[in-house]
């Protein structure tokens, strides 16, 4: 069990009673039943039948005298999907294969696409909706399949459930799906009123980076690190998109966005660099941004432009913003003119595949320096306790290994290692086998 269950013993058995009737009628045995009892997964098991509720008689052979698409074209496009292949005579597929099927015929027939186009996109929503199906079935993210801890309990809420938010949860991916692609026709408007059009326009791309994330994971609980990457999606989304950004995607510890212009560009960068300054839970970001036309395919944005963002990432000292020559002339020529916003020259830099390179910080007006100097050691003060925690750990196993009898009553006290760490010397703080980046110079 996952927990304790919250009902009794007979409820349970009323529960388990249930859904057992339920998956015989669609197919199941008792032996599968009784194994996912075992197992703790029988609200896993009532999700995979409920969501496609036909018996799975078909094979391949009978999806293609359906349909008319050879099995060549069907097995492309469900790899493109995401989905394994099956046994050549295995009874796998339901009506809803063959409607799939039928629909991906139909468009290229009414050549509003052609097949490889058809793919390409396929593999795009296959990326896509294999994401939020993960998100949904893991545990902690969906209160539908964990609510009491007990698979048999959620299992049943879940089946009683099922005809409503089955068809609800449908039905918002199709809003957000319209929604999304009325946003991304009003871009492309955009783009063709500033003679824009094609699949290289001229964007600002920008990365924020966690800094210390791998460290900080390392001495981090399962539950803590979940709440950490949790509330860092959080600010990046609630930022970049308050001010008019689009988030592209999320890389572990780390957001890439685009904007269109340079300078809401640059107000993203810098709220997202004082929105994680100013959070007790999470360390600073580095944020870099560069300006210049980029590939848009599939959704993402590829080509030189997005290589130094990424690079400029790297560079940044905590809690500051770096921006490219470009950038910064892109800034300057805006309708604000960078309005309210500073840019300072830091050393050239020389970069593999770009050469001699200008870099720019980002602050705005009036900054106060102390401040921003400040914070740029509050990673390095948490990176030295965690370094010095790390130590004294290795040296408590080193002497406990030594004598075991001894260590129990002679280990250094705790209250003298928080004194320690608390009170180190902040230039001390550089730990080079965990640092992350930062140059001295760069910021």
């Amino acid at each position: 069990m996952r927990g304790e269950p919250i009902s009794t013993d007979p409820q349970r058995a009323e529960a388990l009673a249930r859904v057992r009737a339920l998956l015989l009628d669609l197919g199941c045995t008792d032996d599968e039943i009784d194994r996912a009892v075992s197992d703790d997964v029988l609200d896993l098991l009532v999700v995979d039948r409920l969501v496609v509720p036909s018996p799975r008689r078909l094979t391949e052979e009978d999806v293609t005298a359906r349909t008319g698409v050879p099995v060549e074209t069907t097995r492309r496009l469900r790899r493109a999907l995401g989905f394994l292949d099956v046994g050549e005579h295995e009874a796998f597929f339901t009506e809803m294969d063959v409607e799939a099927v039928q629909l991906f015929r139909s468009m290229v027939e009414l050549g509003q696409v052609d097949e490889d186009t058809a793919v390409q996109m396929a593999r795009v929503i296959g990326s896509s909706m294999a994401r939020i199906a993960e998100a949904e079935t893991w545990p902690g993210t969906t209160p539908m399949l964990m609510g009491s801890g007990d698979s048999v309990l959620d299992a049943d809420g879940f089946a009683r459930g099922a005809g409503d938010s089955l068809p609800a949860m449908a039905r918002l991916l199709e809003y957000v799906w319209r929604r999304h692609l009325q946003a991304a026709s009003r871009r492309a408007m955009l783009l063709r009123t500033r003679h824009e059009e094609g699949i290289s326009p001229v964007q600002a791309v920008g990365f924020a980076d966690m800094v210390g994330f791998t460290m900080l994971s390392q001495h981090l609980e399962e539950q803590e690190l979940a709440a950490l990457v949790a509330r860092f999606e959080v600010l990046a989304h609630d930022t970049v998109v308050g001010l008019g950004g689009r988030v592209v995607k999320m890389i572990g510890d780390e957001v890439m966005f685009t904007v269109q212009d340079a300078t809401p560009a640059a107000e993203i960068g810098l709220s997202l660099a004082e929105a994680y300054a100013d959070d007790d839970l999470l360390s600073d970001v580095r944020v870099a941004l560069a300006m210049g036309p980029v590939l848009i395919q599939d959704g993402d944005y590829y080509g030189p432009v997005v290589n130094l963002a990424n690079r400029l990432v790297g560079m940044a000292k905590p809690g500051t913003v770096l921006i490219s020559d470009e950038f910064r002339a892109a800034l300057l020529d805006g309708e604000d003119a960078a309005s309210g916003l500073d840019t300072r020259a830091l050393r050239v830099r020389t970069l593999r595949d770009f050469g001699r390179v200008q870099v720019w910080k980002l602050t705005r007006s009036g900054a106060n320096r102390e401040a921003e100097h400040g914070r740029g050691f509050r990673w390095e003060r948490i990176e030295s306790v965690l370094h010095d925690l790390e130590e004294l750990r290795n040296q408590g196993q080193q002497a406990l290994a030594r004598n075991p009898q001894r260590v129990a009553g002679s280990g250094p006290r705790a209250g003298s290692v928080r004194i320690e760490a608390e009170g180190g010397d902040p230039e001390r703080t550089q730990v080079e086998a965990g640092r992350e980046g930062g140059e001295g110079t760069t910021a």
